[in-house]
């Protein structure tokens, strides 16, 4: 109703109008929600489906709700705490610059950040393209025959490669040997990684060191390639020494470099990990960045991570699709080998960008730039008669500067730029991308004695070459494929970003509506801060004092996301909830270890419980044993209790999700806790499903003593189409001292450690906690109160719709489900042949992602519409879903056959109903249009359905010649 005449000011100022626009019911359509439902009201509702035994005693302390434009001044004022100074820190972290196109068309376009893993290959062809070019690009620098679609970060990448060795090689050995010159971030990650699963971690502090351990017993080597120091050595050696012990040899790589020096692969490495980050993604204070891992050819069945692969279509049309997927560690269970499920993908992609806008010519022209910078930087230095170690570099130069190094460091900060200490007397600098002249002559200034004269850059930049040995320079080829060779030009760029992005269905399109996932709005308000340069460019192990902004950041969401759980104790530095569930059972085992109680070793996991659970369960150390659930898809409370009786000292703890992976909230949960706890175990609650719970109840509060969470769904992180994420762990207080710890960080001690360090940061992907801080922020305790609330009534509402044409599978004692349903199509195989996978691929045709496929029911559909979608497009998919359940009726009443159907046959292609041969028994506009809807705004699939079986069999993960195309 328009407003006129005078009114109190209050009723003119809206603090919570971010909640109307990010909640999607609006209060006119709650009503009729709530008439298909049959409850009275949103809050009749959540009382009969939330216990009355878990509700929160009381309301979130959160500070009031802040409009946009407040909020995003209240985070800018955040952000100037934070001292951006010139970094010449190195340390696997540089300063590089974003392309404008890529900046603005990938990083800041919801198109390509609010997409989904891509499961459903048919509408993920766009980010497969990229991905593709992503491990293309990975193999011809590093010369290994495969490589992954990206991992977490460098340092997890370092601890996967040699969980990987261990299980390749045939040395019996439990020892790894890492150079003591890797970087300390990856050191760290391997020690903490390495001991819970029995490997003892070597270091080499020297080349004599070095020499000796490689003559003795291990399985796998690292090394760093440059070493952190700036050194460049030829490794060749070393690895015929590895090989002849039948042990592995791991290079830790830095891809720029890789475009001027002899690559790994052609010197004998079996596994070479390390970071895309200074490919166009800013430093960020740590993350988010794309890891990567290539390795031998025979080692690819056991690569972690994802892997994007070739295939055909229906068409026999070359497609991507996700390869060898029952490697995940969330399918593979128990049985994983590996405790990476997310990716980095939406800093992969911008990775594989940069290299294409670049090409190959121009990372070369990059990194010769670099190293000539470093070459004249040195001889200016030598000239100043500064203590430079001569050792062969790429772009990190090492002084010997003794009792002066810290003396020099603070004059470098008065001066506005970052040094490194190294080993307390050396000093390292470390040139990048953006480096300038006036930024070599900075760093001359800093070491020039007073008024000593300084060295000119004119003198020296002729005919200066880099200082990389002959031997060690580049002389194969790289990047060859056109796609790297053709998107130069910014409209090339463009037009290329444009075509990949409108072969993929993301949120800026449709409703997600996957269960357990959690595709919600990712407002742009909430995205905003992510480019400012006060979080944008700033180096994770910047001196403290420069990180305030951060450090702010860090407390205040710490302690909002504390009031959500009901916990104690908070840490945001895994960066994925995989490593928020490690971290957080490596802290339960820390906490029975201190308490004199190392035998507890077992872990309970309930039969419904995420695939994740059990993988982290395993990479922790503990031995799993599944629990059972009843009928119901409840946590059986007599087998659970059985168990505990059984295992008894042994229990370290039960891992639950809750509300349940079947989309219920259990009744028993306080009973459950109460259990595990007179049994000396701990309670580990899956905050997977949080989004159901804030401002409801609190897991802290209901018996839980530890959760990750999820960023990237409670608390709308983007899925950016498989990560970035944030995993943040939450623990009851006197599991707080074992949260995990970060010795390379500015002004801690490893002393305090217990867990150690999960990722390669101190706070992970940094980056992107202003989006949840943001969220937060606007939307007060009220407003996410009513997201959950809401999150709960529009699952009630597509179940109440659908139950005709298909039954929920699970519901609680109420009748009703949680924040998600499983839609029950295991009878339509028997009456028409049809699988839910079939229903995946006809939601395509009608411009719609699929539901979570399978999971945890073979044979079902997981649906959550989550708080952000209103009722028109939650309606429109409860349309499509009865118009297909129509198309299912045909086939059961023979009027289409089960094997020449528009389920089977779906989805259509463009160029599949062009065709002018038609043979099936329907028309080509029911293929099409089902509904009249569509002919407003079609969605084509780009390919019709992938053969997954051919992928697997005939498994290729490069860019596909040219000549397929055709």
């Amino acid at each position: 109703m328009l407003m006129i005449g005078p009114h109190p000011l209050a009723a003119l100022e809206t603090p919570g109008e971010f909640q109307a626009r990010h909640i999607g019911i609006a209060p006119e359509d709650e009503a009729r929600m709530l008439s298909v439902i049959g409850a009275a009201s949103r809050q009749a509702l959540v009382d009969a489906v939330v216990p009355a035994a878990i509700r929160k005693s009381g309301p979130m302390a959160l500070p009031p709700p802040m409009g946009e434009a407040q909020a995003l001044a209240e985070l800018k004022a955040l952000a100037r705490r934070n001292r951006v100074l010139k970094s010449f820190i190195g340390q696997g972290y540089y300063g590089t610059h974003t392309p404008g196109v890529i900046l603005r068309n990938i990083l800041e376009n919801p198109a390509w950040y609010t997409a989904y893993t891509p499961y459903q290959a048919e509408i993920s062809q766009g980010r497969m393209e990229a991905l593709i070019n992503f491990q293309t690009m990975v193999c011809d620098l590093t010369a290994m025959p495969i490589a992954n679609a990206s991992m977490l970060d460098e340092a997890t990448a370092a601890a996967e490669a040699m969980t990987l060795a261990r299980r390749m090689v045939k040395s019996p050995s439990q020892r790894f040997v890492v150079a003591g010159d890797a970087h300390p971030q990856t050191i760290e990650v391997i020690q903490t990684r390495a001991r819970p699963l029995g490997i003892e971690v070597v270091l080499a502090d020297s080349r004599q060191e070095w020499d000796a351990l490689l003559a003795g017993d291990y399985f796998a080597v690292l090394a760093q390639y440059p070493a952190t120091s700036g050194r460049l050595e030829d490794l060749g050696a070393d690895v015929q020494t590895v090989h002849a012990r039948q042990a592995a040899f791991i290079v830790a790589a830095d891809l720029l470099a890789l475009s001027l020096i002899k690559p790994p692969g052609e010197w004998g490495a079996d596994i070479v990990i390390g970071s895309s980050q200074r490919f166009g993604m800013p430093m960020g204070a740590g993350g988010p960045h794309a890891g990567f891992m290539a390795c031998r050819d025979e080692y690819k069945r056991s690569l972690p991570g994802r892997l994007v692969g070739v295939s055909l279509d229906s068409q026999g049309q070359p497609a991507y699709r996700l390869a060898l997927q029952t490697r995940e560690q969330h399918i593979r269970r128990e049985k994983a080998t590996s405790n990476i499920c997310t990716a980095q993908v939406l800093p992969a992609v911008i990775a594989s960008m940069y290299a294409v806008y670049h090409g190959p010519q121009g990372l070369a022209r990059i990194a010769r730039r670099v190293a000539t910078y470093t070459a004249i930087l040195a001889k200016g230095l030598a000239q100043l008669g500064a203590p430079l170690r001569s050792i062969p570099c790429f772009d990190t130069l090492s002084l010997h500067t003794g009792e002066a190094t810290k003396k020099i460091a603070d004059r470098a900060v008065s001066m506005g730029a970052n040094l490194r200490i190294y080993f307390e007397e050396y000093l390292c600098i470390s040139l990048d991308e953006t480096t300038t002249r006036a930024d070599v002559e900075l760093i001359w200034q800093i070491f020039a004695q007073d008024g000593q004269p300084l060295p000119r850059f004119a003198d020296f930049e002729h005919g200066l070459e880099p200082l990389i040995p002959q031997h060690l320079l580049r002389s194969s080829r790289f990047l060859t494929h056109p796609v790297f060779n053709s998107h130069h030009s910014e409209t090339a760029m463009l037009r290329y970003i444009r075509r990949l992005g409108d072969k993929d269905l993301a949120l800026d399109r449709s409703m997600i509506p996957l269960g357990s996932c959690t595709m919600k709005l990712n407002a742009t308000s909430e995205m905003i801060p992510i480019t400012w340069p006060e979080f944008a460019h700033i180096h994770p192990f910047a001196p403290a004092d420069q990180l305030q902004g951060y450090a702010a950041l860090d407390e205040q969401l710490r302690a909002w996301l504390c009031e959500a759980t009901g916990y104690a104790g908070v840490s945001l530095q895994p960066n994925a909830g995989s490593q928020g569930e490690l971290a957080g059972l490596l802290a339960i085992r820390a906490y029975h270890q201190a308490q004199g109680q190392e035998q507890r070793d077992i872990c309970l996991i309930p039969s419904s419980a995420h695939g994740t659970n059990p993988a982290s369960a395993q990479m922790a150390g503990l031995q799993v044993v599944v629990t059972a659930c009843d009928a119901r898809g409840n946590v059986d409370l007599a087998d659970l209790r059985a168990k505990c009786a059984l295992y008894g000292e042994r229990l370290a703890c039960v891992m639950i999700t809750y509300p349940s992976t079947h989309g219920v909230f259990e009744t028993r949960i306080r009973e459950l806790c109460e259990l595990v706890h007179a049994h000396g175990g701990r309670v580990y609650v899956d905050g997977a499903n949080m989004n159901a719970l804030v401002g409801l109840a609190a897991p802290g509060e209901f018996g839980g003593d530890v959760s990750h969470l999820n960023l990237h769904k409670t608390f709308c992180i983007p899925h950016g189409g498989g990560g970035p994420g944030v995993g943040p762990v939450c623990v009851v207080e006197d599991l707080a001292p074992y949260l995990p710890g970060h010795a390379t960080a500015a002004g801690n001690s490893s002393d305090s450690m217990h867990v150690g360090a999960v990722s390669a940061a101190p706070l992970g992907n940094a980056a992107v906690l202003p989006i949840s801080w943001m969220y937060i922020r606007m939307m007060g305790e009220a407003g996410l109160r009513q997201a959950s609330e809401t999150a709960i009534l529009s699952a009630n509402y597509i179940s109440a719709r659908l139950a005709r044409h298909y039954p929920t599978l699970y519901a609680g004692d109420s009748g009703h489900v949680a924040h998600e349903c499983i839609l029950d199509l295991r009878d339509l195989k028997s009456s028409s042949g049809v699988l839910a996978e079939d229903v995946a691929k006809r939601l395509m045709d009608y411009g719609f992602h699929a539901p979570t496929l399978s999971f945890p029911v073979p044979n079902t559909l997981m649906v959550e519409p989550t708080e952000s979608e209103n009722l028109d497009e939650i309606d429109r998919f409860i349309a499509a879903m009865m118009a297909i359940r129509e198309e299912i009726r045909e086939i059961e009443q023979g009027l289409q056959p089960q094997d020449d159907n528009l389920l089977k046959n779906a989805p259509h292609t463009a160029a599949s109903l062009l065709k002018q041969e038609w043979t099936h028994p329907y028309s080509r506009e029911r293929a099409a249009y089902p509904l009249a809807s569509l002919r407003e705004t079609k969605y084509w699939s780009p390919v019709g359905r992938v053969d997954n079986v051919h992928g697997d069999r005939n498994l290729y993960c490069s860019c596909i010649p040219v000549q397929d195309y055709a």
